[in-house]
């Protein structure tokens, strides 16, 4: 009986266990997966558009959240530093590594680049043989956006606290790699630093914050409870726009050829008008000089005259 009694309560810890670990569940910070699936270790889903499992208490990585927007669709301030630049091509659908990150060299068809760890282009596009023999780390973002219009005052040093704490909060993002918040009203510069031996295992990547913190101010959150929230002086501080700037370990390799039609255009008329208006002057000093030798000539002529 006793045998009996204990093989019953082991199938029932066996049936609960199993309950819990096929629990269905929301995975929290991303709201573009599938599958979700609930256990000891909590909620894992598979990020749309690559099958790859995610963890649901964590930030996903940039990569496999461009792959699953793709998937799921139909097609004031101050100088930056030397090598920033912005991601002008957009979203696109990456080549992942199954730990999330991006693949190093990127392709569209016929067409292929190199990126750096935020998926951003740092080299002039090629055809498929072109190598990109490392993934260059981003380890300086530069975020500036700007907040509407307010009917209170905007206080900077209480403005980086809250930016702070909502990073940490929203993002889990360890204020240390925030390293300033400048505003110059109405433009407020989030810089986010963190370079490959500050970067734990456990800490969040910027390049994901950045991502996530993008699609909060476009009105595409990712996270399913909770909106982006900044309050100043009892204020909620709302923002129109963002620009992420990338600041990359090595410099970016664009030449030339990244310059658009227009500009080259521009710089080719500015070009011409500059050597025009060299070859006027030239013409110009050319006739006021044989001008003024004539002149000299025909005052000799008369002061001989004047005195035979």
């Amino acid at each position: 009986m006793e045998l009996l009694r204990g093989a019953a309560l082991l199938l029932l810890v066996a049936a609960v266990c199993w309950a819990q670990q096929d629990q269905g569940c929301t995975c929290a910070k991303n709201k573009r997966t599938s599958n979700c699936i609930g256990n000891d270790t909590g909620c894992w889903c598979t990020s749309i558009g690559s099958e790859v499992s995610v963890r649901c208490d964590k930030l996903t990585s940039k990569c496999l959240l461009m792959k699953a927007e793709m998937a799921g669709s139909k097609s004031g301030r101050r100088e930056k530093p030397k090598h920033a630049y912005v991601d002008n091509d957009g979203i696109y659908d990456p080549d992942c590594e199954n730990s999330g990150i991006f693949k190093a060299r990127q392709c569209n068809g016929t067409s292929c680049w190199c990126v750096n760890t935020a998926g951003a282009r740092r080299t002039e596009k090629s055809d498929a043989d072109l190598q990109c023999s490392e993934l260059v780390r981003t380890s300086w973002i530069i975020i500036e956006t700007k907040h509407s219009e307010r009917s209170t005052a905007v206080d900077a040093s209480r403005l980086k606290e809250s930016i702070k704490n909502e990073f940490k909060e929203r993002y889990s993002l360890d204020p240390k790699y925030i390293s300033d918040v400048v505003y110059e009203n109405p433009y407020i510069t989030i810089e986010l630093k963190q370079n490959v031996s500050q970067k734990s295992a456990q800490d969040v990547d910027i390049a994901d914050v950045a991502y996530y913190f993008e699609k909060d101010v476009k009105g595409d959150s990712l996270i399913q409870s909770g909106t982006l929230n900044i309050n100043i002086s009892g204020e909620p501080l709302k923002f129109d726009q963002a620009l992420i700037y990338y600041v990359d370990e090595k410099p970016p390799e664009f030449s030339m050829k990244r310059l658009t039609a227009g500009v080259i255009a521009v710089i080719v008329v500015v070009i011409l008008a500059i050597v025009a208006g060299i070859i006027v002057l030239v013409i110009t000093r050319k006739r006021r000089g044989k001008y003024e030798k004539a002149e000299a000539k025909e005052m000799n002529e008369m002061q001989r005259e004047l005195n035979p």
